[in-house]
């Protein structure tokens, strides 16, 4: 069964990530295979990933309420930190080595989900928002 419903979402993942890099697609595989032993999930959805990145959350850092505080409703420009040092653009289309480094995008999932939402993101989260953010 969780092979079947990997392979589902294997497939779905190459339609909405098209242009992603071999390294992007390994990065989120990973989170796809953790996600299917998560109750549920069935695939990720760029939609999910995309209204979690935008919208107020109310668990973390006041001055950090949502994603798009620092990395703007815009992902092909920059973002800026609440101290003021610029952050290249989210979209791999503009920043193409975005998500190609496992390590570095769950140092970062762990940091910015604890100060957006308060607490680490799912595997589930985790996949919903890359299958979102490779798309741009």
């Amino acid at each position: 069964m969780m092979r079947n419903l990997l392979a589902v979402a294997l497939l779905l993942l190459a339609t909405a990530a098209e242009a992603a890099s071999p390294q992007q697609q390994a990065v989120l595989e990973s989170y796809l295979s953790a996600a299917v032993t998560e109750p549920g999930f069935t695939a990720p959805s760029a939609e999910r990933g995309r209204s979690l990145f935008v919208s107020p959350q109310s668990g973390g850092k006041p001055d950090t309420p949502s994603c798009v505080t620092c990395h703007s409703a815009d992902l092909t420009r920059p973002g800026q930190t609440r101290a003021g040092k610029p952050i290249d653009p989210m979209a791999p289309s503009v920043t193409p080595t975005r998500f190609r480094d496992a390590a570095n995008v769950e140092k970062w999932f762990k940091r910015n989900c604890r100060d957006v939402l308060g607490r680490d993101c799912t595997a589930a989260e985790k996949s919903d928002l890359l299958v979102f953010l490779l798309a741009q």
